[in-house]
């Protein structure tokens, strides 16, 4: 395989292996590390890269332009023209439903059904149906964080809870993380690369999970390794890997402020829910010794009564479905920001390992080793899968965050009606009622 130079490093001014073989001129300086990044890859595992070809993709100039992106699109089509959609396959279909409790002496859990049907030949049947907990699932992360370093893995819910404060057996919470769990087996099952994972496919398709069965698909690094990359500060990470990093940081915040504060909106319409049900039921019981404005006091009764089942409809939405997608989202910037330090430290290595060539190089011009030459098709590897599936994850937030923000605005417009009908039907009441009332004294 040529090479020349990655074209994120390119970016950064740097010269290709090629034209760095040559001896150095005077007015040329040896490479010397810039105080821009600092990243470790001085750890036991190296990064398997998937043999994909490195796909070219327009990155965003700024983090201004970048967080544009967020703007919703009128036109859903828009949102279909995706530039990865001739990679994606259509045949791998998967279901994350019917929660069990299972109690037994040791412990307390909960499985669900995952349900799959494809035509892969990868798998031996057309369809399978096996029960899984969560930490199958967490198993099944890791290995794929483990094997596709260089790829986006879509985040799982939180495994821990608050005691106390959120029960895990109830109803709402298993239904909440049931929803998540299968949002993120179908984003697994959607992607191009990650959905012929072959631990995919054991999780769909073993009737018993054997997580102690490794497919070996990671190597450890070599002790000259962590001598030349362990704590290299990369000369500079490319502008268009520095104004990700700087849409993420904004993004995070943005969510983090809208979580905040919907927290607050929920708290507080917890609060009038309860003060509005107390409220309806004193007119209620003042309907009972008021005989002459028994069917006003009740119709105000009933009025309330319907304005609390379309508030606590509306709190239940934004509990169940407005909140968990913007934690979903927390932790996928979090999966993001992973993934570039990866990158980097695949950077590093490749900087490190040609810096000390070519120091070699200079004291007894010994050639510059085809692992050189290795690391930069791993940085221009990892460069190509992270800018597809960023370009993939751009494209699933902004269909996620139309159909929520239009799902938020259908929920408070039926919140509204429901309201002013119950009202407008007590005017309708208290209208009859004086004229029941101007006949009454007529007569």
């Amino acid at each position: 395989m040529s090479v020349g130079a990655p074209r994120g490093l390119a970016s950064s001014g740097q010269k290709p292996i090629t034209e760095i073989l040559h001896p150095l001129s005077a007015a040329e300086e040896p490479l010397s590390p810039g105080p821009d990044v600092t990243v470790n890859v001085g750890g036991d595992k190296e990064a398997v890269l998937t043999n994909g070809t490195p796909v070219e993709t327009s990155s965003p100039a700024s983090a201004s332009s970048l967080f544009n992106r967020l703007q919703l699109d009128d036109d859903l089509e828009a949102d279909a023209r995706d530039p990865y959609a001739s990679m994606e396959t259509r045949d791998l279909f998967v279901t994350v439903d019917d929660p069990k409790k299972h109690v037994s002496t040791m412990e307390t859990y909960i499985t669900y059904r995952v349900s799959t049907k494809t035509s892969r030949i990868e798998f031996d049947l057309p369809e399978y149906c096996v029960r899984r907990r969560y930490q199958d699932f967490d198993w099944l992360r890791i290995k794929l964080e483990d094997s596709q370093p260089t790829h986006l893995i879509p985040p799982l819910p939180e495994k821990f809870v608050m005691k106390g404060v959120v029960d895990r057996f109830s109803e709402e919470f298993v239904e909440t993380r049931m929803k998540a769990l299968d949002k993120f087996l179908k984003r697994v099952a959607d992607h191009p690369v990650l959905s012929f994972n072959p631990h995919l496919n054991a999780f769909l398709s073993a009737k018993d999970l054997n997580k102690r069965q490794g497919l070996a698909l990671l190597t450890k690094v070599g002790e000259s390794v962590k001598h030349v990359a362990g704590g290299y500060k990369l000369r500079a990470r490319p502008a268009e890997f520095c104004a990700m990093g700087e849409y993420l940081d904004t993004f995070s915040q943005k969510l983090g402020t809208i979580d905040r504060i919907a927290q607050r909106i929920l708290k507080e319409q917890s609060e009038y829910l309860t003060e509005l049900r107390e409220y309806g039921t004193v007119y209620s019981s003042w309907a009972g010794s008021e005989e002459e404005l028994r069917r006003p006091l009740e119709g105000v009764a009933g009025s309330v009564t319907t304005c609390c089942g379309a508030l606590e409809e509306l709190s239940d939405n934004m509990s169940q479905d407005f909140l968990p997608v913007l934690r979903e989202y927390v932790l996928y910037i979090e999966s993001m920001k992973n993934v570039l330090r990866k990158r980097d430290q695949s950077q590093a290595e490749y900087e490190g390992r040609l810096e000390a060539a070519v120091l070699r190089k200079q004291e007894d011009r010994t050639p510059i080793p085809m692992e050189v030459e290795k690391c930069q098709d791993k940085v221009e590897c990892f460069n190509a899968d992270l800018k597809a599936d960023w370009e993939r994850w751009q494209s699933n937030k902004r269909q996620d965050f139309k159909q929520l923000l239009t799902g938020m605005a259908d929920k408070n417009i039926n919140y509204y009606e429901k309201c002013q009908a119950a009202w407008e039907s007590l005017i309708t009441l208290l209208q009859d009622k004086q004229t029941e009332d101007k006949t009454s004294e007529t007569n």
